[in-house]
């Protein structure tokens, strides 16, 4: 049996910076969400920005950068989502966050649907090489297929991302445990490789804890739509006790 890790909380805030930029007035506050969260126990922060900044912009990284030298403790997080173009690359070397997250997306893509398919490894290879040198630690990524998942270690990648939006949809129909398996098998697959395993996208309190239970390997989970809606109701410090609660739950819901 595969021992448990703590799964750590990275909150996203790029819909804290798609209402912002709605109106030309500067709030929402990305930094005063990301103080927020931190100060509610997340144990990260996660921003995606885009070639067309409709959300987080360059601004924004580079001010949570200074704001996590200046009043987070050692320990919290900053990653940074992306599609490793020359300026996206470059924005890391500036601000040398602690987790770098490579995601094949196109520049206009509404949002990421896919993982890495490593066709053709030599390309990562020296993009990964240089994103490690300042320090982050680098994960790609990934659908849950096992057989495709050690091919991250070959490119250098410390972890891999299972992209679990197919796993929110099977769940909302009630179809969950097949597929389900197939995300223990490539979480399974990481672990044989050495990579590190973090999970993402469309997930959300109900969800969760059945992820949870049944991939003990997960390191880290980055939430961003699901508890930006939560805090509308409750409140960011609300929202982010109820999902570090969720991660704590070792049962399956009902137990």
């Amino acid at each position: 049996m595969v021992a448990a890790v703590e799964t750590k909380l990275s909150v996203n805030l790029n819909k804290v910076a798609l209402l912002r930029n709605q109106r030309d007035v500067g709030y929402p506050s990305v930094l005063a969400a990301a103080r927020l969260v931190v100060g509610a126990g997340a144990h990260g922060i996660t921003v995606h920005p885009r070639p067309d900044e409709r959300h987080i912009r360059r601004a924004d990284v580079t001010e949570l950068a200074a704001l996590f030298a200046a009043e987070f403790p050692p320990g919290v997080e900053l990653n940074i989502e992306g599609y490793p173009t020359p300026e996206f690359v470059a924005l890391i070397r500036e601000v040398r966050p602690d987790q770098v997250t490579l995601v094949p997306d196109a520049p206009d893509q509404r949002t990421s649907d896919h993982g890495w398919d490593l066709k053709e490894p030599g390309r990562l290879r020296p993009l990964i090489r240089e994103l490690k040198a300042p320090g982050a630690r680098v994960s790609l990524f990934m659908d849950p297929d096992p057989g495709t998942i050690a091919g991250a270690a070959t490119v250098g990648a410390d972890r891999i991302e299972l992209y679990t939006g197919p796993y929110a949809e099977a769940f909302a129909a009630g179809e969950a445990a097949i597929l389900l398996r197939r995300y223990v098998q490539a979480a399974e697959a990481a672990s044989e490789a050495g990579l590190g395993v973090n999970a993402g996208h469309d997930l959300n309190l109900d969800n969760l804890p059945a992820f949870c239970h049944v991939v003990p390997q997960l390191a880290e989970v980055s939430i961003g739509h699901a508890i930006t809606a939560d805090a509308l109701r409750i409140g960011f410090p609300a929202a982010v006790e109820a999902y570090l609660r969720a991660l704590r739950r070792v049962g399956l819901p009902g137990e």
